[in-house]
């Protein structure tokens, strides 16, 4: 068991959840419980799954976690791909965002690596 907030990932995936809420509140108001909901729920799971994995007392419960929030990581990655497509960002945010999001998929593969090695 570990400090879930020590984690860099959980940290960079943290902020990412603060930068997508608010790009959420700049999309137009019919996606509000489609698109919207969706990419809010699919990025709040990411750092809440790493929070919710370092709570198991097993590397191997804890790795089980990782990889849900790196499923929630793609997830979130289709979304914003579908949000810039459909042009409710544009391209220099997407890029952003696109880099940040494979920066944290980077990290989550290695750490749970690293966790299942153990």
């Amino acid at each position: 068991m570990q400090n879930y907030q020590e984690l860099i990932v959980w940290q960079k995936a943290h902020a990412l959840v603060l930068r997508l809420y608010d790009m959420a509140s700049r999309m137009p108001k019919e996606e509000v419980f489609g698109l919207t909901n969706q990419i809010k729920r699919s990025v709040v799971s990411i750092p809440a799954n790493i929070a919710e994995g370092c709570g198991k007392y097993s590397n191997k419960g804890f790795a089980n976690f990782l990889q849900v929030s790196l499923g929630s990581t793609n997830e979130t990655e289709y979304y914003l791909l579908l949000i810039k497509d459909l042009k409710y960002i544009k391209q220099e945010e997407y890029i952003n965002l696109w880099e940040n999001i494979n920066q944290i998929k980077a990290m989550l593969i290695s750490l749970i690596e690293k966790v299942r090695s153990k």
